[in-house]
């Protein structure tokens, strides 16, 4: 259960916007939103290594997050899936996004280091809030 109790403290550092902590649990070439295409949204980009990670904390500046709540945690073997409530707006446009169990994937290798990481949610309704649609 350490992998959960790992999480748990990322959301933490997340909360106080301590982004050197959050990093320093990724692995040095985290698969950031593996698995996945361009969205065309700066901040849900395929990254490689903790310095694209970074640069993912970056993007999400394009975000006013004005609530970001793990809602359930749960954790089988080196994998932690976590359920989100979130709401944000986007800066640019003012489009208010709201989602409900926002998935987040983290992989852990055997050091207890994030090596692969994902978000699923629905890409679409960020992506219109991010055209002002």
């Amino acid at each position: 259960m350490a992998n959960i109790g790992t999480v748990q403290q990322i959301y933490e550092e997340f909360g106080k916007g301590d982004v050197p902590a959050i990093l320093a649990h990724l692995a040095d070439d985290v698969d950031w939103e593996y698995g996945g295409d361009a969205t065309g949204l700066p901040w849900l980009q395929p990254r490689r290594g903790r310095a694209q990670a970074a640069a993912f904390f970056q993007d999400l500046a394009a975000l006013d997050v004005q609530r970001f709540q793990p809602t359930t945690l749960l954790e089988s073997g080196n994998v932690v899936v976590a359920l989100i409530q979130l709401e944000a707006v986007v800066r640019a446009t003012g489009r208010r996004v709201v989602e409900e169990d926002e998935v987040h994937i983290f992989h852990f290798d055997d050091r207890g280091q994030v090596r692969r990481f994902r978000h699923r949610l629905d890409t679409h309704r960020f992506w219109l809030a991010d055209k002002g649609q």
